[in-house]
């Protein structure tokens, strides 16, 4: 079943004062971790910056509005991940093995 997310006024407040804040702090993407484009509006580019939900909105529509399931995501990243669970990494590799 979906969920139909409703978009308040005080959810595009939030959204603005939390791109705002990954500006200010140059946040990178939390998928990623490469930069975002913080030059251009929230969600015009694919590089450019999307509030993203670590819990998804369709899996628990209570955390819409919570600021602690807020990341700082890029357009592409947030798109490719859907609402599936995140794909970690396991970091940067010491060095090459064959």
């Amino acid at each position: 079943m979906a969920t139909k997310r409703v978009s308040t006024r005080a959810f595009n407040k939030q959204r603005k004062e939390f791109f705002e804040e990954g500006q200010r702090e140059n946040a990178p993407c939390w998928l990623c971790g490469q930069p975002i484009d913080y030059s251009v509006k929230p969600g015009t580019t694919d590089e450019s910056h999307e509030l993203d939900h670590y819990v998804p909105v369709s899996q628990d529509p209570s955390l819409q509005y919570d600021p602690g399931n807020f990341r700082h995501s890029h357009k592409i990243c947030n798109v490719l991940r859907g609402n599936q669970p995140p794909k970690l990494s396991v970091g940067m590799h010491s060095r090459r093995w064959y």
